[in-house]
């Protein structure tokens, strides 16, 4: 039996040691995940600023008129500065001016600008917001080629060179964003699945303290009592040694069991601990999360469960739909009401279905969550990009159980 106050450590070793394998192995895919959003949009531009020098100082064949590389050059750079803002748009612009360009017989370089745009669509966009997008590029790059091939009309076509050289980087390019995008959702089910993990290693634990403290002391009274019960009427003596036997055995067993409870209780994480778990899980899946937690202390346990509940399920959307982001979570309380806002920088156009794979069931979820306790709760884009989840919940306080 584990001595009461002690906690076994075999759960909680295996716990991190699943940790770090997958932040390890989300590393080494995603070497920029740490960047904010802002941090990103600059590393793009500073990108797009680079790239238009290259095209500047690489004008090939040399007797191409500066109109046309003055025209194309800043059109197909353009878009590798925003193409994390507005994918598909970017996308559409730099194919745009790449099919321009090559026509004009500038190059290959306009096909790095298309790759990168493309890239930013297959990482960001869920399958039924790409399909056409996709469905576009290949029959602009399609047509192209088969124009370029068949000797079709030059303004049309493009270099069979650079028809060989864009069909296997674009389509490389497309397989590597879908495969971190898989990789990036793989790793979100994977934190989920760790913390169920913990859950259930932790019930077990508790299950076996249970049986190790209470099933020998009721063997005990249950053989003691059937004693006194047979010899009640015949050896009242010994009937009546079975049941001091049962009332100080119930009694150690009784002790014993709050202590127990005390224990498991005292080891209980607080609202702020379990939300810092959840700020670990994001960062395995590239979404790095800013959270305040203040005066939580007092929230009843209903109220807190729903509130991490929230809080998890509002931040794995964050990884699903806007990774890499940063994310900014607030949960504050007092006056008897709660407030919780986790807002992102992510894609602000996103549409987060009501019902999905995250901790619960999606918004609807969420909403009911905070019904449940007569609270409510709102979500929608944000103007100037990113995304917002917003509860109130009201709420009896209760003595703190802890100075937050």
């Amino acid at each position: 039996m584990t001595a009461p106050g002690r906690r076994p450590r075999y759960g909680r070793a295996r716990y991190r040691r699943h940790v770090d394998i997958a932040e390890t192995a989300g590393s080494r895919l995603l070497p920029f995940r740490r960047l904010g959003r802002r941090e990103l949009v600059i590393l793009d531009g500073l990108t797009a600023l680079g790239y238009l020098l290259v095209l500047v100082a690489v004008r090939t064949p040399p007797d191409v008129p500066t109109w046309a590389l003055v025209l194309t050059a800043p059109v197909t750079a353009a878009p590798i500065a925003v193409r994390r803002l507005w994918p598909v748009p970017a996308f559409g612009v730099a194919l745009t001016g790449a099919t321009l360009s090559t026509s004009l017989g500038m190059g290959l370089w306009e096909v790095v600008a298309v790759a990168l745009t493309l890239y930013q669509v297959a990482v960001t966009l869920p399958r039924r917001s790409w399909e056409p997008t996709l469905t576009i590029g290949a029959l602009s790059v399609g047509g192209g080629v088969v124009a370029s091939v068949t000797g079709g009309p030059a303004c049309c076509g493009v270099p069979t060179s650079t028809a060989l050289v864009a069909v296997p980087v674009l389509g490389g390019t497309w397989t590597l964003g879908r495969v971190v995008r898989e990789r990036r959702a793989a790793a979100a089910r994977s934190a989920t699945q760790l913390a169920d993990w913990a859950v259930a290693e932790e019930r077990l634990r508790i299950a076996r303290e249970l049986h190790d403290s209470v099933a020998h002391s009721m063997s005990l009274i249950a053989v003691k009592a059937g004693i006194a019960n047979h010899l009640a009427h015949e050896r009242p003596q010994e009937a009546r040694d079975a049941l001091r036997v049962i009332e100080n055995t119930s009694r150690d067993t009784l002790t014993e069991m709050r202590r127990m409870l005390g224990v498991l209780r005292s080891e209980e994480p607080d609202t702020r601990t379990d939300l810092e778990g959840i700020v670990e899980h994001a960062a395995m899946a590239g979404v790095g999360v800013d959270m305040v937690v203040r005066g939580t202390g007092e929230l009843p346990d209903g109220v807190a469960s729903a509130v991490h509940r929230i809080v998890r399920e509002a931040v794995t959307n964050v990884v699903k739909h806007a990774a890499p982001a940063r994310c900014r979570v607030r949960v504050a309380a007092g006056g008897g009401q709660v407030h919780v806002e986790v807002r992102d920088d992510g894609p602000g156009t996103r549409v987060l279905p009501d019902t999905g794979e995250g901790t619960g069931h999606g918004l609807l979820g969420m909403r009911e969550r905070a019904a449940m306790h007569g609270g409510t709760l709102t979500a929608g884009a944000l103007p100037g990009g990113g995304f917002r989840v917003f509860a109130r919940i009201p709420y009896e306080p209760t003595p703190s159980r802890e100075a937050t």
